[in-house]
């Protein structure tokens, strides 16, 4: 198994996957036999880990002393959960009716080949993931997509490079 140094919380710290899944498996043990502990634990576990894999899912089954199909079923049911790595900045594409009509799969289209990715998926260097939205509330300013909660509105295939490049430059405007 590789060394997973993109989750460090610090400098010089031991971030290797064996040292995380001890350290959420300790957490989670803390929280055993407490009623609706699972999601609270597994918010913590996501933010120690960046995500949550199999291993990571078991490790709070086993701490928690619960089956690992109830800890996996609550992954899979809440989307604030990830099980595959996230981006540094998450891209929502809304294909909500407004956004849709309007050139919201355009969108998306455009974006799946700027970042070489799929929906749902990040890139290569972990700077984008990218997914869909049914509606982000700027229906009368469609077609529109958010990088981290920043809402674009009216945007087109041409503007794209130009909002990802403040993201790679660090110069993203902030709400």
């Amino acid at each position: 198994m590789k060394e997973n140094t993109e989750h460090c919380c610090c400098e010089g710290c031991d971030s290797s996957p064996e040292t995380l899944l001890g350290r959420i498996g300790e957490l989670a043990s803390e929280y055993r036999g407490k009623e609706g502990a699972l999601i609270s634990v597994l918010h913590m576990a996501q933010g120690i880990y960046g995500y949550l894999p199999l291993e990571v899912q078991r490790t709070v089954a086993d701490a928690l002393d619960i089956p690992l199909s109830e800890v996996s079923g609550v992954v899979s049911f809440y989307s604030f959960f990830s099980t595959q790595p996230r981006g540094e900045h998450t891209i929502r594409v809304c294909l909500g009716t407004a956004c849709y009509v309007r050139g919201g799969k355009k969108i998306s289209e455009r974006l799946q080949e700027l970042l070489d990715v799929k929906i749902g998926d990040t890139t290569e260097d972990r700077k984008f993931t990218l997914e869909v939205a049914r509606c982000i509330g700027a229906c009368g300013l469609a077609p529109a997509m958010s990088i981290d909660g920043q809402v674009y509105k009216q945007v087109n295939p041409d503007k794209l490079e130009q909002i990802l490049a403040r993201y790679y430059d660090g110069h993203a405007e902030r709400s």
